[in-house]
C-alpha cells in the first residue's frame, strides 16, 4: 500500500498528491510516469511524476479532477492509502547541455514540464519557460517555474495574469525580438502542441512534446496510445512518451481522444450521481 503524506489544492479542481513511494523516487527520471489505481477494483490511469523527494522517500502527482477515478482521488485524505503505483515506466528525457532551451506548458500540463525545465537548467542550459491557461487560478506550480528557469514568462486568454494571449504569441515575441533557441519541449493540451509544433517548426527549432494525455493502460497492451510519428505507428507509453513533435500527426492522435468519450462521460455520470459530487464538464485531452 501506498500512503498518501500529503494533499494540496492548487486551483479549481486541480490537487497535488505525495505519495510515499521511496523505490519511484529513487530512480524516477524526468519524464517519467506511474501507473495509479486508486483501489482493487479500479482502472490503471497513468500520471507523469511531477518531482520526487528522495530523503522523504515520496513522488508528487498532480491531477485534475475530470473523471471519475480523478474525481475519487480528489476525495482522499492524508493518510489514506492506494493498493497500486507502477513504475517509474516510459523513456526519459534525454536530459543534454544544448544551450538556450524553451520550455512551453500549458494548463495541468505544467506538472510535468517542471521536472524537465529543472534538470535542464541544473545541467547549464539558459532556460526559458512560458506557462499559458484560460486564466490565473489555472496557472500552477509558478513559484517552482520561476526557479527552473531563467526567465518565466505567463500568459492568459483573459489577460488576468501575464500576457493576455495563447503560448505561441508569447514565443512569436520572443523570436521577434532576436531571442534564439536550440530546442524546445513542451506539454499540455494536444490542440495547444500543435500549434506550438506548427509554430516552431516554421521558426526552425527542434521540438519535444509529450503525448501523456493519450495514454490510457499505459502498457501498449489496450493500444488506445497509437500514434503515427514520421509515418510510423508508436505507442505513447512505451516508445515515449515523449516524441518529436514535428512528425507527430496531431490531427490523428486528437481524433483518437474522442473514442471512448461516451464512455468517460456515462461512468463519471454514474460515479458522480451515486457519489453526490459536482459533475464537471468533461475537459479537452479526456477524462479518467
Amino acid at each position: 500500500m501506498y500512503q498518501l503524506l500529503h494533499k494540496e489544492k492548487l486551483g479549481p479542481d486541480i490537487y497535488l498528491y505525495r505519495f510515499r513511494a521511496p523505490d519511484i523516487a529513487r530512480y524516477r527520471k524526468p519524464g517519467q510516469f506511474v501507473i495509479v489505481r486508486i483501489n482493487e477494483n479500479g482502472e490503471r490511469i497513468p500520471i507523469t511524476i511531477a518531482d520526487v523527494d528522495t530523503e522523504e522517500g515520496s513522488i508528487t502527482l498532480i491531477i485534475q479532477a475530470v473523471g471519475k477515478t480523478t474525481l475519487q482521488m480528489a476525495q482522499m485524505r492524508k493518510g489514506d492509502s492506494i493498493p497500486t503505483l507502477t513504475g517509474p515506466l516510459g523513456e526519459p528525457t534525454e536530459i543534454e547541455k544544448v544551450g538556450r532551451v524553451l520550455c512551453v506548458g500549458g494548463g495541468i500540463g505544467i506538472a510535468p514540464l517542471y521536472p524537465v525545465a529543472r534538470a535542464m537548467k541544473d545541467i547549464g542550459n539558459h532556460v526559458t519557460s512560458i506557462l499559458g491557461a484560460r486564466s490565473a487560478n489555472l496557472i500552477i506550480l509558478t513559484d517552482l517555474m520561476r526557479e527552473a528557469s531563467d526567465e518565466l514568462i505567463i500568459t492568459t486568454d483573459d489577460g488576468s495574469e501575464g500576457q493576455k494571449g495563447l503560448v505561441t504569441d508569447a514565443i512569436r515575441n520572443l523570436v521577434d525580438d532576436g531571442e534564439k533557441f536550440e530546442q524546445c519541449i513542451t506539454m499540455g493540451p494536444p490542440i495547444m502542441m500543435k500549434f506550438v509544433c506548427i509554430l516552431t517548426e516554421k521558426l526552425g527549432i527542434p521540438t519535444i512534446v509529450s503525448l501523456n494525455p493519450i495514454m490510457v493502460d499505459g502498457t501498449g497492451m489496450c493500444g488506445c496510445c497509437r500514434v503515427t510519428v514520421g509515418g510510423s505507428i508508436k505507442f505513447a507509453c512505451i516508445d515515449g512518451p515523449e516524441f518529436d513533435g514535428h512528425k507527430v500527426d496531431f490531427d490523428e492522435l486528437m481524433a483518437r481522444l474522442d473514442t471512448y468519450r461516451s464512455e468517460e462521460k456515462n461512468a463519471l455520470e454514474r460515479y458522480s450521481s451515486h457519489a453526490g459530487c459536482r459533475l464537471d464538464s468533461m475537459s479537452e485531452g479526456g477524462s479518467r
